[in-house]
């Protein structure tokens, strides 16, 4: 999963390619309509005016795909919030570099403006340096994972080999101990179930969850994707995983095929990434979906607007309806709208002397 997705040449994510939008082979939040970054937008204002509005307020969003949301984000506190806009310190982690080609193109007009605009990997940003927020889309659900099985109540790896030109999968015992220790940290037991039991576990996720908790000195951490607890994602029910891949706007389940041109991903098990961050000094201030976030966050109210201002312009209504589809789409409960929505917090005082953030008045 690592090489098909991330190979320097071949990868999935890495090369000259249109992969996400109508000609590519899946949609974000961002890409429906701006109204997603602009409420994300309109909550990294909150988080900077409970941090008493240091300066800077850095940002760090990772995984920024082709810098729509970083785009839709800045507009925001440029128009809304021009002191946060001014106290701004955005900075991209971002491993493919077709992406961040992208992205430099479509934020060049904010650097040109004098905007802190900057590209680094995440452990190159120093220890304990952050005042702000680590922001992420879309982003563990594409973090390889392992594949593991049980077999007569014990548990196993799967792993891909190749016969002639042909990929197959064989079994094995564990590449690792944390595989086993995975389920006790997140408080489940799969070893109970019958042979055949297949599903995933993302040890990476743990590791990038330390490595932020680390680098945040004061403030939050807001991750946006698509998950469940760990007693719902290692249910029995969902006895083959959640590994998928997204192919010209199907989705399947053979990861062997369309090798380096295809999206795989599999859920996050939201469970871990909360133990995780609290082993790692982050508090856990909310969780939620992001129907309910948006909403909070003013996304009904623009709904609103949209059906009381009256036009009869052919042009005006079709734009109006399709924006009025896309703000559905971002709130709909069996699709974006269900995805999770996790902050963590960090030196911050104590919940109870603290506002609600706005987005997370209604929670799960």
């Amino acid at each position: 999963m690592d090489w098909v997705l991330y190979h320097h040449q071949y990868g999935y994510y890495t090369q000259w390619r249109q992969k996400i939008g109508a000609k590519g082979d899946f949609f974000t939040s961002p890409h429906l309509a701006s109204d997603f970054g602009e409420l994300v937008g309109k909550q990294l204002a909150q988080m900077w005016q409970l941090l008493e509005k240091p300066v800077p307020f850095t940002v760090v969003e990772m995984g920024a795909g082709q810098g729509l949301l970083a785009d839709d984000v800045l507009t925001y506190l440029q128009h809304h919030t021009p002191e946060c806009y001014a106290s701004l310190q955005y900075q991209i982690v971002e491993k493919a570099e077709a992406h961040v080609a992208e992205q430099r193109s479509r934020l060049r007009r904010w650097i040109a403006s004098g905007v802190s605009i900057e590209w680094c990997a995440l452990d190159a940003i120093p220890l304990h340096s952050v005042r702000g927020c680590f922001l992420s889309n879309e982003l563990i659900d594409a973090f390889p994972v392992h594949l593991v099985t049980v077999q007569d109540h014990q548990l196993k790896e799967i792993y891909v080999t190749t016969e002639g030109d042909t990929f197959t999968e064989v079994t094995d015992d564990c590449s690792h101990p944390d595989l086993m220790n995975y389920f006790d940290f997140t408080g489940v037991n799969v070893l109970g179930y019958e042979t055949g039991y297949r599903t995933e576990v993302n040890l990476a996720a743990l590791e990038w969850m330390q490595t932020v908790a680390d680098r945040l000195e004061r403030g939050y951490v807001l991750t946006i994707d698509y998950g469940y607890s760990a007693e719902r994602y290692y249910s029995w029910a969902r006895s083959q995983g959640t590994l998928q891949c997204y192919y010209q706007h199907r989705h399947h389940n053979n990861p062997y095929i369309h090798i380096g041109e295809q999206d795989m991903t599999a859920h996050v098990n939201f469970t871990a990434l909360q133990r995780q961050g609290e082993s790692a000094g982050l508090e856990t201030l909310g969780f939620t979906q992001q129907g309910l976030f948006l909403m909070a966050l003013g996304l009904g109210d623009r709904l609103t607007a949209l059906t009381q201002t009256e036009t009869t312009h052919p042009q005006e209504l079709h734009e109006r309806l399709s924006r009025r589809e896309a703000l559905h789409q971002l709130i709909n409960p069996m699709g974006l709208g269900g995805f999770r929505v996790l902050v963590q917090g960090k030196g911050l005082v104590k919940q109870n002397q603290q506002p609600c953030l706005t987005g997370l008045k209604t929670m799960l």
